[in-house]
């Protein structure tokens, strides 16, 4: 039978020197007790001590929660993590040059678990080049302090190629709902399954240990195998959270049954029009939402692209769409905030690292991601804003590999506020922080890698439209009612192409009564 462990007593099987992989997405199916313990074990005994900290999606409540806990001086002697926004405490430990500090891919994370699992030196794969986590730019290191190249140049077959370089797993630190007397995990209640399974099988092959929270223990023999997500022979302890406000649904959502398929009827529910103040998210949302097409799998980022949805299901057109997750969800309306990653009513729930085979193999017809930082090649910034570390995410491998890539947000940054009339684009406040820049601190997105895939790439905002050519941005379309030097030439740090079929935005997306079906 498999070891029932207290979260404190769970916390005492991390030596010094581990490397810990921690499962979950932003607070979905995050093993926070267990977390929650090692901080405190640490702080009361300051053990374990140097330890590297592995993890594909990023795990916090943007304060106190998940990694946060672990955020300690001496606790943490390296981090590799895909998303670093919601873990300000890592951030500044990795600022301060405190900790060794690298930011990749989080599909690459979640194949690089699988490809150490099966043996591999690594993983191979084009996500990444041209971009910050090309060695030949900075290979992910986020301070001085990271000297460790954990990224390679190959070739091919006379192509160009990155290797990521494996990563043994010494303890796996993950999340399920139910388990039995032998160590095998279900995950009903979860809205998400995340890479659990390459992190166990990762773990065990590395000659590591499986510990994983769950809500209750069954009987052996009682758990349906078709859902057994991790089976017995890889998990080492159970810990038996009591504590429900240590095992929430999400960081948001104690259990929403839709997240999980537990509610099979979908009520049919009537979207209104939206009667709000029409602000510079929604005519992005509403411009953007003209380029979807009808039958497309569709990513949708965290922000702005969210609004995409919202104008979809006003519209009456959203199920048109199948909308995808990348930690897992395919169908359904993905859920926002801390409940990102979530979906309500999904078709399927998939592993993230499948999702990613998915993604990076281009089955994304559509993508519709923020805009940080856009320079005048073209390329993107999400990622790193002077000592703010918001990592890349899934954003690079999404980018790369959907069909057509759109960048959604606002056109300067800081206190903007712009509101639509029947006239078009009123600029009440202009931003403090120019978003079109000359160089962006940091390239999320290549232009290059786009320019030579073929790739249709826009750059959608409030006031402006921007496509990628191979000489750089082209201007297509702005708002009617601006001050055409003012408010656009003006609010940039370089001058654009300007395409000789420049032209107004439709006049219809400032109207209160948008309508999407009747432009489509």
């Amino acid at each position: 039978m498999v070891s029932r462990l207290t979260s404190d007593q769970a916390a005492q099987w991390v030596e010094d020197g581990n490397t810990v992989l921690l499962g979950g997405f932003i607070g979905s199916v995050v093993p926070e007790a267990i977390e929650r313990a090692l901080g405190e074990r640490y702080a009361h005994n300051q053990q374990p001590r140097d330890l590297t900290l592995l993890f594909a999606g990023g795990q916090g409540d943007g304060k106190e929660k998940a990694i946060n806990h672990l955020a300690q001086t001496g606790l943490i002697k390296r981090a590799v993590g895909g998303h670093w926004g919601l873990v300000p405490k890592l951030q500044q430990l990795a600022i301060d040059n405190l900790i060794e500090a690298y930011n990749l891919p989080q599909g690459i994370i979640s194949h690089l678990l699988r490809d150490t699992a099966a043996g591999k030196p690594g993983t191979i794969s084009k996500v990444g080049l041209g971009t910050f986590v090309d060695p030949r730019l900075s290979g992910g290191k986020i301070n001085a302090i990271s000297q460790d190249d954990l990224v390679s140049v190959v070739d091919l077959l006379g192509e160009e190629y990155l290797l990521y370089h494996k990563i043994p797993v010494d303890v796996a630190i993950l999340r399920g709902t139910t388990a039995d007397e032998n160590g095998n995990i279900t995950m009903e209640d979860e809205c998400l399954i995340v890479e659990n399974l390459a992190a166990a099988q990762a773990a065990r092959n590395s000659g590591g240990k499986v510990i994983v929270q769950v809500k209750r223990v069954v009987p052996a023999g009682s758990l349906d195998p078709h859902a057994v997500k991790i089976p017995g022979i890889f998990v080492d302890a159970v810990v038996e959270c009591g504590n429900l406000a240590e095992h929430m649904q999400t960081f948001a959502t104690q259990m929403n049954p839709t997240f999980c398929g537990q509610i099979a009827e979908v009520s049919e529910v009537k979207i209104e029009p939206s009667t709000v103040s029409i602000d510079a998210k929604w005519v992005i949302a509403r411009r953007a939402a003209l380029e979807l097409r009808r039958g497309a799998i569709l990513n949708l980022g965290i922000g702005t692209p969210e609004y995409i949805a919202k104008v979809a299901q006003q519209s009456g057109i959203i199920e048109h769409f199948t909308l995808t997750v990348e930690p897992g969800a395919v169908g359904g309306t993905p859920a926002s905030g801390l409940d990102f990653g979530a979906s309500a009513f999904p078709q399927a729930i998939i592993s993230q690292d499948q999702m990613f085979d998915f993604y990076d193999g281009g089955g994304v017809d559509q993508a519709f991601l923020g805009l940080g930082q856009c320079d005048v090649q073209g390329n993107v910034n999400v990622s790193r804003f002077g000592g703010k570390i918001a990592g890349c995410g899934g954003f690079i491998n999404i980018t790369q590999n959907a069909k057509q890539v759109y960048f959604c947000g606002t056109f300067t940054a800081m206190g903007l506020n712009a509101i639509a009339s029947p006239q078009g684009l009123n600029i009440q406040r202009e931003g403090k922080e120019k978003k079109f820049i000359s160089q962006v601190e940091q390239i999320t997105f290549s232009a290059v890698q786009a320019i030579n895939n073929q790739k249709k790439v826009l750059y959608i905002t409030e006031r402006a439209v921007f496509r990628l050519t191979a000489q750089g941005l082209e201007l297509i379309e702005i708002a009617p009612n601006l001050d055409f030097q003012r408010d656009i030439m003006q609010q940039m740090s370089f001058k654009p192409l300007i395409s000789k079929d420049l032209k107004f935005m439709d006049l219809r997306l400032f109207d209160e009564q948008f309508e999407l079906s009747s432009l489509c």
